[in-house]
């Protein structure tokens, strides 16, 4: 028997020639396992590109005598995060005023996210509280004395932010889960990559002795005229870092806002340009030393919503033993509200503050809704008059000494 010819199959009958959409299926298939390899290699170098951004400082055996931490019947645990400014003019992008040298931390906040993921608290501690510091080893493993009646943002200009750590725990009770630093050119950068942010300013800020000239108005500010708006002080509201701490508040909510709210996470170039510039300039203890680390806890708050996202100052009086004049002391209401974050308990009853800030009502902007009624009733004409909006005149004095918009 004759072999079968190669058009002719083996029971006699001729194959159809090789369909040529066959042949495209090939080549798309390949294309996509190419595709999907130079993804691949492109996730893995872009992972590994925003890990490298990162600075990891290793607490060892610096922290000492830590609380005890929350414990709860659930399946995630509540979280501090213990964020603190640079005020360094050292590194590329921070040389920003005349001003030199490692500077200090202008900033503190301590930000707790409850275990059932409905609450974010951000509580400032104003850089001009006096307090005892407690002993503190440096990085160099040197160990620092106590000392008492020293303003806050000392412990980080002498013992850099593990001392400030040690300090926050020790006088707070709070356990500390990570810690973040971030400088001048971070805090720009990651503006930069959000496309700006909205702020209503009532009056002009002109500071020519730091290089700071910001015209009044609401609007989008982005790159050193962002930086230098959390940054002032003298030349805006009542002059006290009090006002310049409720203005950072307001920023960040406004951050907040605009980032959930504008659909950035949706948006892979922003993502991406965001994490970039947030990793780049951050100092970040192990266990935030990987994109993936911080990316579980952000995913923490995909369902809080913006009005549940708060930020206040930890409750204090001015200081008015003499030589002591401007700065601040804790009152006792401040015990309380440590001890409720301690236990991650809501903070709803603690924040007693008129000028409490949340994500969804920033003063001044699109987003703020402070001027409807307290009591959730809305106003109502008379007489056939339009009513005015409700705003609190306590809160409006508040507003207007922090230098924001009423």
């Amino acid at each position: 028997m004759a072999e079968p010819t190669p058009a002719e199959s083996p029971h006699g009958r001729r194959r159809a020639r090789t369909s040529r959409r066959h042949t495209i299926a090939k080549v798309l298939i390949s294309s996509l396992v190419v595709v999907a390899m130079v993804t691949g290699l492109s996730v893995v170098f872009l992972y590994r590109h925003l890990n490298d951004n990162l600075t990891v400082l290793d607490p060892g055996d610096q922290l000492t005598d830590r609380p005890a931490k929350a414990i709860d019947d659930v399946p995630q645990e509540p979280l501090n995060i213990l964020v603190m400014g640079s005020d360094t003019r050292e590194g590329e992008g921070n040389a920003i005023d005349n001003e030199s040298g490692a500077g200090g931390s202008d900033t503190t906040l301590l930000f707790h996210l409850s275990a059932d993921r409905e609450n974010a608290y951000g509580i400032s501690i104003p850089r001009d509280s006096i307090v005892d510091r407690p002993q503190c080893k440096t990085d160099d493993g040197d160990t620092l004395p106590a000392e008492t009646d020293v303003m806050w943002n000392e412990a980080f200009t002498v013992g850099g932010p593990l001392c400030t750590v040690q300090q926050f725990e020790q006088l707070s009770g709070v356990f500390v889960d990570h810690f973040v630093v971030v400088d001048f050119n971070g805090f720009r950068d990651m503006v930069d990559a959000i496309g700006g942010v909205e702020v209503c300013i009532p009056e002009d800020i002109e500071d020519p002795a730091h290089g700071i000239n910001i015209p009044a108005g609401t609007r989008e500010i982005s790159g050193y005229e962002a930086l230098n708006y959390v940054r002032a002080r003298y030349t805006l509201g009542d002059g006290s870092d009090i006002g310049r701490i409720k203005r950072q508040q307001a920023f960040i909510a406004a951050m907040a806002n605009k980032v959930v709210s504008g659909g950035m996470l949706a948006r892979l170039d922003q993502l991406v340009g965001f994490l970039d510039a947030a990793t780049e300039s951050l100092t970040v203890d192990p266990g935030l030393s990987n994109v993936l680390k911080i990316g579980r806890i952000g995913l923490g708050f995909s369902g809080i919503g913006l009005s549940n996202i708060r930020f206040s100052t930890v409750p204090f009086e001015y200081d008015t033993r003499p030589g002591f004049e401007g700065r601040v002391v804790w009152t006792p209401e401040a015990a309380d509200v440590w001890d409720s974050i301690a236990a991650d308990e809501p903070l709803s009853r603690r924040l007693e503050d008129d000028t409490v800030i949340s994500a969804d009502s920033v003063p001044g902007t699109s987003s703020d809704e402070s001027a409807s009624p307290s009591d959730g009733t809305s106003a109502s004409p008379s007489d056939g008059a339009s009513a005015s909006p409700q705003v609190d005149p306590e809160r409006e004095a508040q507003l207007e000494a922090a230098g924001l918009c009423a």
